[in-house]
C-alpha cells in the first residue's frame, strides 16, 4: 500500500477541507457538513449562487474555486466518493436562505454526482427553492458512444470561471444555465498518465509497467483507453490532440484552422513542473501549427487524481464574450493571477545585451415483529461484513476497490442506528427509515441507489401489507433507481440481480403463493444473475468506461444484491 501524509485515513478529507479553510480567509465550513461556502454570503443576496463539488481526492477541485467570481460553494464527498444527499442539501439551503435569486448546481457526469446532486436537487424544489443542475461531460476519450455517456474531468473547472463571471455580473439563473450549457458542448478533455493512483489506505487501482502510459483515464484511477509505450512528450500531446480531434471519435471536439481556443494543461497530481511547462510548450506548438489561436492558456494543478503522474489538456471553443468570462477577476484562491493575453511559442525574444549594464548608484414498535425485524436486519449486516474484502476484490476490476468498503459502512450504520431505537415494524416505516440511514451513511453510488430505491418501495408499500404488495414495491423501488441511475438490466450492475428477483417475486401476485417460496425462487434467480454478470459488458456506472476484456469477474454491486436477498430468506 503506497505511504500517505495523513492524519488518519478516513479523516483526510475532512482534514484537508479544514487545512484549507484556516488558511484562506474568504472560505467558512457549513456545520455539520463537509460544505465549503464562500465568506461573504451576504453579498449573494439578489444574484445566482453557483453550487458544484464531488469526490474528495482532485484537490485543489472543488473548494479552491469558491470565492467573488467564481462558486458560491462546494460539497466534499471522501476520497473519491460523491458527497451525501443530505450535505447536498444543506448547502442548497444555506444559500437560499441567504437570499440567492436561483441556483445552479455544476456537476460532473459521473453516476454517483448526478444521483446525490439529483435528488438533493428534487428535494429542494419540493421545498420551493429554484434551483437547477448543469451536467458536464468533456471527455474526448471514447471512441464509441456509451450510454453512461462523456466523464466530467478538468473542463468542469472552466464552466466553473464562465458561471462564476456571469453570476457576479448579475446574469439571470437562465442566461447562466444557457451559456455554459452551450460552453460545455464546444469543450473537450483528454488525459495521459505515467502511473496511477492510489487512494490512502488502499492499493492502486491498476498498475503500468516502467515503459508503459495510458491515454484516456478517469480521475478516479479508472484505467483508460489505451495503453502505449512511453513516448516523448511532444509525441505524447500530438498522439493526446490527434485522438481528441479525430472525426472518427464520438466524443471529439472539432477544431478548424482559425479557431480560437483556452488551453488548460492541468497536472493530474504527480507530475513535475518542470514535465508540465514542457508538456504545455508542445501543445501550444502543435496547436499553433493547426493554424488554432489559443486565446488563454492556464498551467497547472486543476484538478487532480491524487498522485497520479499524469497531464489533461482541456480545450475550449471561445469567443470574445468567452475569452472575457475567463479573464473576469474571481477571489477564487485555485484560479491563476496571470496577465491575461495569448499564448504563442513566436514571442519575440530580449536582444541579447552587447555589454554588461552599468551598476546603479542607490415511529417505532417493540415485541415479537421487532425481534424478527431486527433478525434479518442483523443477519444482513453480518453477511456484508462477512463478504467485504470479496467485494472490494470483486471491484478493484472495474472501479477504485471499494465496494465491499461501502457495504460494509451500510452494515455498521444500520446496527448502530438499532442500537439507539427498535426499528419500526411496519414494511413502509422500516424502508423509510432504512432509506434515511444509507443515504447519511453509506456513501458512494451504492447508498444514493439502495436509498432511492427503498425510498420508492416504502412510498408503494403505505397502507399496504399484503403479499402482493412487496412485488409492487420491488417494481416501484428498481424503476426510481433507472430514472436517475441511468442503467437498465443487462447493464452489469446491481440492477441485474435485483430486476431478476423482482421478476420472481411477481408469483406473489398469484392467490395462494407461499410468500417463502417465491422469496427462495427469488434469491436463486438473483443469484444466478450476479453469476450472470460476469459475461456481460458494462452498459452503465463506472465499470462502462473500462474495456469488457478487462472485466472478468460478476459485478459486486451484483453479488451484494443477491446476498442480501439470500440473507434476509435465512
Amino acid at each position: 500500500v503506497p505511504k500517505k501524509l495523513v492524519t488518519t485515513v478516513s479523516g483526510c478529507a475532512d482534514d484537508a477541507l479544514a487545512g484549507l479553510v484556516a488558511c484562506n480567509p474568504g472560505l467558512r465550513l457549513l456545520q455539520g457538513h463537509r460544505v465549503v461556502l464562500r465568506d461573504d454570503l451576504p453579498a449573494i443576496h439578489g444574484r445566482v449562487a453557483l453550487l458544484s463539488g464531488g469526490g474528495s481526492g482532485h484537490e485543489p477541485a472543488h473548494a479552491g474555486y469558491v470565492g467573488k467570481g467564481m462558486l458560491t460553494g462546494v460539497v466534499a464527498g471522501a476520497v473519491f466518493a460523491s458527497p451525501s444527499v443530505g450535505s447536498v442539501l444543506a448547502a442548497i439551503r444555506a444559500v437560499a436562505q441567504a437570499g440567492a435569486a436561483g441556483i445552479l448546481l455544476i456537476v460532473k457526469n459521473y453516476t454517483g454526482d448526478r444521483l446525490n446532486f439529483g435528488m438533493a436537487l428534487e428535494r429542494a424544489r419540493a421545498e420551493g427553492v429554484d434551483v437547477r443542475m448543469v451536467v458536464v461531460g468533456d471527455d474526448c476519450a471514447f471512441t464509441m458512444p456509451g450510454k453512461a455517456g462523456r466523464r466530467g474531468i478538468c473542463g468542469t473547472v472552466l464552466i466553473h470561471k464562465v458561471a462564476g463571471a456571469l453570476a457576479e455580473a448579475g446574469a439571470s439563473l437562465d442566461e447562466i444555465e444557457k451559456k455554459v450549457t452551450a460552453a460545455a458542448k464546444v469543450m473537450g478533455t483528454l488525459g495521459l498518465s505515467l502511473s496511477p493512483c492510489s487512494i490512502p489506505g488502499s492499493k492502486p487501482s491498476f498498475q503500468l509497467a516502467e515503459d508503459e502510459m495510458e491515454l484516456g483515464l478517469g480521475i478516479h484511477g479508472e484505467a483508460g483507453v489505451r495503453r502505449m509505450k512511453v513516448l516523448p512528450a511532444d509525441k505524447a500531446v500530438e498522439t493526446m490532440l490527434k485522438h481528441m480531434t479525430d472525426p472518427s471519435n464520438a466524443s471529439q471536439l472539432s477544431l478548424t484552422p482559425g479557431s480560437s481556443v483556452v488551453l488548460m494543461v492541468n497536472n493530474l497530481g504527480g507530475l513535475s513542473c518542470l514535465e508540465l511547462e514542457i508538456v504545455a510548450g508542445a501543445a501550444v506548438r502543435c496547436l499553433e501549427n493547426r493554424g488554432i489561436r489559443i486565446a488563454r492558456a492556464l498551467v497547472g494543478s486543476f484538478m487532480t487524481a491524487l498522485e497520479m503522474a499524469g497531464v489533461s489538456l482541456t480545450l475550449l471553443l471561445v469567443d470574445e464574450e468567452l475569452v472575457r468570462l475567463i479573464d473576469a477577476k474571481t477571489m477564487a484562491m485555485a484560479w491563476p493571477n496571470i496577465p491575461a493575453g495569448p499564448a504563442t511559442t513566436r514571442r519575440e525574444e530580449v536582444p541579447a545585451p552587447t555589454e554588461a549594464p552599468k551598476k546603479p548608484q542607490d415511529e417505532t414498535g417493540t415485541g415479537p415483529g421487532t425481534a424478527r425485524v431486527q433478525r434479518v436486519l442483523e443477519r444482513v449486516c453480518s453477511t456484508l461484513l462477512d463478504i467485504q474484502d470479496k467485494l472490494n476484490e470483486l471491484d478493484r476490476g472495474a472501479g477504485d476497490g471499494d465496494c465491499g468498503h461501502t457495504h460494509a459502512r451500510a452494515a455498521q450504520a444500520i446496527r448502530e442506528w438499532m442500537c439507539t431505537q427498535p426499528p419500526p415494524t411496519a414494511p413502509a416505516q422500516l424502508l423509510s427509515a432504512l432509506a434515511d440511514v444509507l443515504l447519511e451513511k453509506m456513501g458512494g453510488s451504492s447508498g444514493v441507489l439502495y436509498g432511492l430505491f427503498l425510498t420508492a418501495a416504502a412510498q408503494s408499500l403505505r397502507g399496504r401489507n399484503d403479499s402482493p404488495a412487496w412485488a409492487d414495491a420491488m417494481d416501484a423501488g428498481i424503476e426510481a433507481m433507472q430514472r436517475y441511475g441511468g442503467a437498465a438490466p443487462g447493464d452489469r450492475t446491481m440492477l441485474d440481480s435485483l430486476f431478476a428477483a423482482a421478476q420472481a417475486l411477481h408469483s406473489l401476485r398469484s392467490p395462494g403463493a407461499d410468500p417463502l417460496q417465491v422469496l427462495a425462487a427469488s434469491v436463486q434467480s438473483a443469484e444466478a444473475a450476479a453469476e450472470a454478470t460476469r459475461h456481460m459488458e458494462a452498459g452503465a456506472g463506472r465499470a462502462s468506461y473500462i474495456r469488457s476484456s478487462r472485466l472478468e469477474q460478476p459485478d459486486p454491486g451484483a453479488v451484494a444484491v443477491a446476498a442480501v436477498l439470500g440473507a434476509v430468506l435465512e
